[in-house]
């Protein structure tokens, strides 16, 4: 690695960060979070292996830093149970039934988009008319993307590339309706 191998790795993020048609995507995000809230709702956000981390980060900044009830079911007994009763590609759907409530809505993260629980927790969520948020990469044409109402696509094939845009994404979200980018924890 040196200098020239850096700069290049760093533009990669350049096209998705500052391409301003997704402005107003992540204000609509913003505008919907705040809503569901304002109405009793909570925002269930879920992923699997880096999305699944990146879910937990701002299920937790949204709740404490912004006010927004936001959950995620990253806790290893309920993903083994609800795995080892309806099988892994089933285990999301089964936690949107059992948490789900009316007024609801779900953001979905998968790299490529076509992870069969994450799918199949998008298909449920529209049989329970939730609204559903989608962040994928890779394929534009991915089939979790076409399930979503609002869609956050990274080009690229490269996971770290797609996991971090996607992160500094809802974490921006999470900085405007705080509205402000460097505050105190409280």
């Amino acid at each position: 690695m040196n200098k020239t191998w850096l700069k290049e790795y760093f533009e990669l993020y350049k096209n998705p960060l500052f391409d301003e048609s997704v402005f107003s995507q992540l204000l609509e995000l913003k505008t919907d979070l705040e809503t569901v809230h304002d109405q009793g709702g909570k925002t269930m956000i879920m992923g699997n292996g880096g999305s699944a981390a990146i879910a937990s980060h701002v299920a937790v900044d949204f709740s404490k830093n912004a006010k927004i009830r936001m959950v995620n079911f990253n806790e290893a007994d309920l993903i083994t149970c609800l795995a080892n009763d309806y099988g892994y590609k089933h285990w999301m759907s089964k936690a949107i039934e059992i948490y789900g409530d009316e007024g609801d809505q779900v953001i979905l993260i998968s790299s490529s988009g076509s992870s069969a629980n994450v799918v199949n927790a998008a298909k449920t969520s529209k049989e329970k008319g939730y609204k559903i948020i989608t962040f994928t990469g890779f394929d534009e044409n991915n089939p979790l993307k076409s399930n979503g109402e609002i869609n956050f696509w990274v080009d690229s094939r490269a996971y770290n590339i797609v996991e971090m845009v996607h992160h500094i994404w809802l974490l921006a979200v999470c900085d405007s309706v705080i509205g402000k980018a460097e505050y105190l924890a409280s």
